[in-house]
């Protein structure tokens, strides 16, 4: 049995810890940063705010208390979007023991910085760390339906600490030692997810869809393999599996906020209609571009992207342009 602490009570962190506790076998605590959500959820069961129609077993210990969330977990899963993971890990930083391990299910790149999520924990804790990603709505994980994501860690060790703790009936978990794409794969995947959703909300067609959905996993690729990533990773499950979901899935909140994009609503209408839930790849577009202009990488559909974000640019002008490109080889 694993003590486990899962930090953030948002859609996923929920449906994770409902995931595990169906599993069976761990010893599991919830931390809520809201003590209302804490109360509700303990009282009720079920988080009403970001993952409604689910109950969280009896078994789900909930808390407001971060320390006493953490308190002997083997294992402390970073559940919370990225703006918030350096204050939270530097608040729990002289809590931790050495041998308690990390593990990183936010999706993003730090604003500023632009680190993954696992070298913002990193610069605040010596921890060990690995990190999960891949396709998964949280809704689907906490319905049972079948699952397969990726635990990557630099010891393949932690890698496989996770597969065992994490698996189940209902999720499989696949191994891989390269953090970086893995990382990078299911952060950048949202800013595409965004792009595809003004392909909808514009009404382009399956024909448009394809061809975002294929030159956004070549410009993901790109920037990954600059960074250290490996291409292959990339073509699994937190590259092409995550943004397949992503950018078709109707549950994606990335493709939800570029829908209404496409449609012309203004950005900070739509953010404020989403009852505080999250789209990563909001806080993502401009960190990404600045990762690219780091490491020289062209990244066309993520600067289209962030022109309609934060340039007002018109989602038909931003296609238009990326249509108008000189023409290159596919392969470069």
């Amino acid at each position: 049995m694993s003590r486990i602490a899962l930090l953030g009570a948002g859609a996923w962190g929920t449906a994770l810890a409902i995931s595990l506790a169906r599993r069976g076998g761990h010893q599991l605590h919830l931390w809520a940063h809201s003590s209302a959500l804490a109360q509700q959820l303990h009282d009720g069961g079920e988080n009403r705010v970001y993952l409604p129609g689910y109950i969280l077993p009896m078994d789900v210990h909930v808390t407001n208390d971060l320390p006493r969330a953490i308190f002997e977990a083997d294992i402390i899963v970073c559940v919370i979007p990225s703006q918030h993971v350096r204050s939270v890990f530097s608040h729990i930083a002289p809590l931790l023991t050495g041998n308690q391990i990390i593990l990183s299910a936010s999706k993003g790149i730090e604003e500023g910085s632009f680190l993954r999520i696992s070298q913002v924990i990193a610069s605040v804790t010596e921890n060990p760390f690995a990190v999960l990603s891949g396709p998964s709505f949280a809704q689907e994980v906490a319905s049972g339906s079948p699952t397969a994501i990726v635990a990557a860690a630099e010891d393949i060790r932690l890698a496989q600490t996770v597969q065992r703790d994490f698996s189940s009936p209902s999720m499989r978990i696949y191994t891989n030692d390269d953090v970086t794409g893995v990382e990078l794969g299911g952060a950048l995947k949202n800013v595409i997810a965004l792009a595809a959703g003004v392909v909808k909300g514009l009404n382009l067609g399956h024909n448009s869809a394809a061809a975002l959905i294929t030159r956004g996993i070549a410009e993901i690729t790109r920037l990954s393999v600059a960074c250290g990533g490996r291409r292959q990773t990339l073509a699994g499950l937190s590259g092409v599996g995550d943004l397949i979901l992503t950018c078709t899935g109707d549950l994606s909140r990335n493709r939800s906020v570029g829908i209404e994009l496409g449609r012309g609503r203004q950005l900070d209408d739509i953010l404020a209609g989403m009852g505080g839930k999250v789209a990563e790849g909001v806080r993502s577009t401009t960190a990404a571009l600045g990762l690219a202009a780091r490491y020289g990488v062209e990244m066309p559909i993520i600067e289209q992207v962030d022109a309609i974000l934060h340039q007002h640019k018109k989602p038909a002008d931003a296609i238009r342009d990326l249509m108008s490109r000189p023409g290159r080889n596919e392969l470069y």
